[in-house]
């Protein structure tokens, strides 16, 4: 999966994603003009093979939301969060509502996933995580993340958790550096793998494991580690989904060589999908070199993301549901700019 770079496809853009390699696209902010030019790029994208491409975006609320105008400004997670603590009805109202929210207007325009929720825990040390993570506690990131998939998946949308094992006790941010997270195996079962283990147990279709080392426990960053990917997470917590690379342009990455390496590790080590971002000489050199994979299981699995059911933008704008959600995650960005305060 790797990104392109404007508002509409250039010539060797459509070939490379045509190539057997290739499974999707992920856009970005410079990919956004307006709605029709994004339709438009979705449905070109989507028209390249006859097995359908992937379209994924980074959609989740606050620092982290791709798209703007025309879409409505979601609110960080540590917001609704926050929230939980007073009301748990109420915050997990709102989570679904958001997930149901992001996921409706993606589809509108064709988008097939976001790469969300957020499963991290907030224990305030992590810049890159901070108020993207719902929660410090596992019990309340499970219980609204749990109510965010919920309403991705009755919008049609694959739920993908991130970042696998846990990204929020380092302080580091692994796309600028190499993020070392010292706590024992043990540490991390009893905390950040509990929202994994329980989305898990509930359906979630795909997972994106951090690039960190846990020099405790292994020596790979999680991305590259069979240990963490093969023996935690497929046979302790027994998922059944796709394994996501996280970009592997990012420093946190940098261990394992030159990019064709990264891709070629991070697929050895239990990666279902190497993911390559803003490096277009790159792309060219892995499709000319990478052996393709035709595995039966993998294509099912990659199947299973296929957005589902969109309705048209006038359908969802005129919808009551579209209109509460909208109304109710807004309320939270008035109560955050001091306009308005709650109960």
């Amino acid at each position: 999966m790797f990104d392109v770079a404007g508002l509409a496809l250039q010539p060797e853009e459509r070939e490379q994603l045509q190539h057997p390699l290739t499974g999707g696209v992920i856009l970005f902010s410079r990919n956004f003009d307006s709605l029709p030019q994004l339709e438009a790029l979705v449905r070109e994208i989507h028209s390249c093979k006859k097995s359908h491409l992937l379209v994924a975006v980074d959609h989740e609320g606050g620092r982290v939301q791709r798209f703007r105008e025309g879409f409505t400004r979601l609110p960080p997670l540590a917001k609704i969060g926050e929230i939980y603590d007073r009301d748990r009805r109420r915050g997990r109202d709102l989570a679904h509502q958001l997930g149901w929210l992001m996921a409706s207007e993606l589809r509108a325009v064709g988008v097939d996933f976001s790469f969300a929720p957020v499963l991290d825990l907030d224990y305030g040390v992590s810049e890159v995580i901070g108020d993207r993570a719902y929660h410090a506690k596992p019990g309340a990131v499970s219980d609204l993340a749990l109510q965010q998939i919920a309403g991705m998946k009755s919008a049609g949308m694959a739920a993908i958790g991130k970042h696998f094992p846990g990204h929020g006790a380092v302080a580091a941010d692994s796309h600028s550096a190499v993020a070392l997270d010292q706590r024992s195996l043990e540490d991390i079962r009893q905390a950040d793998l509990i929202p994994f283990r329980r989305t898990i147990d509930n359906g979630l279709d795909g997972v994106m494991p951090a690039h960190v080392i846990y020099p405790k426990v292994d020596p790979h960053p999680a991305g590259f580690s069979p240990f963490w990917l093969q023996q935690i997470l497929r046979n302790e917590l027994r998922f059944q989904g796709v394994i996501f690379s996280d970009d592997l342009t990012m420093e946190g990455a940098s261990g394992a060589g030159d990019l064709v390496a990264r891709a070629e590790a991070a697929l050895g080590a239990g990666c279902d999908v190497a993911l390559l971002c803003n490096q277009p000489a790159a792309v060219a050199e892995l499709l000319q070199r990478m052996e393709v994979n035709r595995d039966p299981v993998l294509l099912s699995r990659l199947a299973r993301l296929h957005g589902r059911h969109p309705v048209t933008r006038d359908e969802l704008h005129n919808s009551p549901v579209w209109r509460q959600a909208v109304h109710a995650l807004e309320r939270i960005n008035e109560a955050q700019s001091g306009s308005i305060s709650f109960s």
